[in-house]
């Protein structure tokens, strides 16, 4: 368990708990017909079969206590794309394309300037994934939520679904020892880990949202908390749809680098691989990451937090990760190059996959578990 984040009010290990307790009861759901689910639990999307070769993926997730910082400075323009990328960048994780999503707004109270900042934003992610958003929920709950200030509390959450091949799923099963780790480069902390980084820097740094400490380069300790996390699905479709083998796909979220560990968990056709059977197969090493960002050495610093719960927590300068075989490096660099930023890092060889059964390791001697 991550020792700052516990103290901050997250306890991951309590978490996985929870998360276990729920799983284990929803797995005995009788329908009283086949199941159409075809991967095992514990990937980044789910996929229903639907077709004889076709899979429906699906995916559910929000923005978190990122929305706080967002209700603090009444900047609600670009959460919204924080909710398609959270959901998007993982669908393509299992190899499908995001088609559309279903958006859920719960509110405070339902002030129309606000909806409207909050839609802008679904809009440029939507715009940005290629995706339609047909529909959605909005719900108006003044005696659950409260919030910064009162009363602006909202809650944003979407599911999103794609399309895949069944014999296009991408589920980790041809990851082996040596292959190579792309990393694609984070636009910042994303929508992961904001109650320890609002913890380290406004509790523990004492900064206010409106500070500019010198490790941001000019930019407020609010801009650097609301830059909108990347959304990956235009890259990782076009590396899709190119003929590289892509053996792995993860989207570095809530977990830091313990992400990559279930890439060796399920086989190819989506079920829990014979040598996993008494736990992780691969282990995963960081050797050249990528740039770290600012205003993690900042949450770092002010937090005293270490170097192993930061690679724990944080995605580290890495968003997304592509594995593919040591000769396919260039190409895949190369391909992903095309879709970078200007001012971000370009996507690059960042370490190797291990045969350590569930070891990430990163550069200072950083071992997780």
């Amino acid at each position: 368990m991550s020792d700052a984040y516990a103290a901050s009010g997250v306890d991951t290990t309590q978490s996985d708990a929870g998360v276990g307790a729920l799983v284990g009861i929803l797995k005995t759901i009788e329908t009283g017909k086949p199941s159409l689910n075809v991967l095992a639990s514990g990937h980044y999307a789910s996929v229903l079969r639907v077709a004889p070769n076709l899979g429906i993926a699906v995916a559910t997730d929000g923005v978190g206590s990122k929305l706080i910082v967002a209700e603090e400075t009444n900047r609600l323009d670009t959460v919204g794309i924080d909710c398609i990328a959270m959901n998007v960048n993982d669908l393509v994780c299992v190899g499908a394309e995001p088609i559309a999503m279903l958006d859920y707004l719960a509110v405070q109270e339902p002030d129309g300037e606000r909806l409207a900042a909050i839609a802008r934003g679904l809009k440029a992610g939507a715009e940005d994934a290629g995706i339609e958003i047909p529909g959605g929920e909005l719900a108006v709950l003044p005696e659950l939520l409260r919030g910064h200030p009162d009363p602006g509390g909202f809650d944003l959450c979407g599911t999103a679904i794609g399309t895949v091949g069944l014999d296009e799923l991408v589920t980790g099963a041809a990851i082996e020892p040596g292959d190579a780790l792309i990393g694609l480069p984070s636009s910042g902390i994303h929508s992961n880990g904001y109650t320890l980084a609002r913890k380290a820097l406004q509790r523990d740094g004492g900064l206010t949202l409106d500070d500019r400490p010198e490790e941001l380069g000019g930019a407020s300790v609010a801009d650097a908390l609301l830059e909108p996390t990347v959304i990956y699905v235009r890259a990782i479709v076009d590396l899709l749809r190119s003929g590289i083998p892509v053996r792995g796909l993860s989207h570095i979220t809530g977990g830091g680098l313990l992400n990559l560990v279930r890439l060796g968990a399920l086989d190819a056709h989506g079920q829990p691989h014979p040598a996993a059977a008494s736990g992780p197969r691969l282990g995963f090493a960081i050797e050249d990451p990528l740039p770290i960002p600012g205003v993690m050495r900042l949450i770092q610093r002010l937090g005293n937090v270490s170097d192993a719960e930061m690679w724990e927590v944080f995605n580290m300068g890495c968003g997304f990760v592509a594995v593919v075989a040591e000769e396919h490096v260039d190409e895949t660099t190369a391909l992903l190059a095309q879709h970078g930023r200007a001012g971000r890092p370009s996507p690059k060889r960042i370490g190797t996959v291990t045969d350590r059964a569930g070891l990430c390791t990163a550069p200072g001697g950083v071992e997780l578990r």
